[in-house]
């Protein structure tokens, strides 16, 4: 696949013209991490931004203790790093690669460039973030108001969006990966998940395999109107 069937394919850059391709193609650097390689450190210059082509990224941020918090984790083409565009500051956290990790890197100056040139380039660009904005929202608010267990019950719910009947989900981190994003320890996650197994909500005994078995009990769950026993 060339470069610029590539870069027509991620979701950011959909439905634009044949020329917007071209003249992305000019400025993208084709980059490659290794699994556990720091993109980039909080507080870092925001030089650009970055698409995940193939491999997984997670964003995180660590206190003052050196404790860590996973705010994201990124897949095949979803975009990382984009704050750094439009402001023009600092990185607002830190980005390292899970696994082996293939991503496109789009210079901030070069970019800004081409949208002045062109503005509709940026119409894709704040849908996308205003869906990122909501998802912060519901962050904040699992990890603020909800109890692990609804947050746990969120997760599960908002990976099964978009897929087509099926109640069978399987988790493409690890469960320690899962805590830092629930903003839990492995040991409090193995517990709920094995208290969800007993009051049937799920069945998570496969390695990394879900299935749910009480999508409306899940639901009350993540809503607070239910507390697992």
């Amino acid at each position: 696949m060339n470069l610029i069937h590539q870069i027509a394919r991620i979701p950011l850059f959909q439905g634009l013209e044949r020329k917007h391709y071209d003249e992305l193609a000019m400025i993208v650097t084709d980059q490659v991490f290794q699994k556990g390689e720091n993109i980039f450190g909080e507080e870092d210059e925001g030089t650009g931004f970055y698409v995940v082509i193939s491999g997984r990224v997670k964003i995180f941020k660590l206190s003052p203790e050196g404790k860590e918090q996973t705010l994201h984790i990124f897949g095949p083409g979803e975009p990382f790093g984009e704050v750094a565009v439009f402001t023009g500051k600092k990185f607002p956290a830190s980005a390292e690669a899970l696994e082996e990790t293939r991503a496109f890197f789009f210079a901030r100056k070069e970019f800004m460039d081409l949208i002045r040139k062109d503005p509709s380039l940026a119409l894709n660009m704040l849908g996308v973030l205003s869906m990122r904005l909501r998802r912060f929202s519901a962050l904040i608010e699992n990890l603020s108001l909800k109890e692990v267990p609804g947050r746990l019950a969120a997760y599960l719910l908002y990976l099964q969006e978009g897929k087509k009947g099926g109640e069978n989900l399987v988790l493409e981190i690890s469960k320690n990966q899962l805590a830092s994003l629930l903003g839990t320890i492995p040991e409090t996650l193995s517990r709920i998940l094995a208290r969800m197994n007993r009051e049937g909500y799920l069945d998570s005994r496969a390695p990394r395999q879900i299935r749910i078995l009480n999508r409306k009990g899940l639901e009350e769950l993540a809503s607070g109107e239910r507390k697992l026993a």
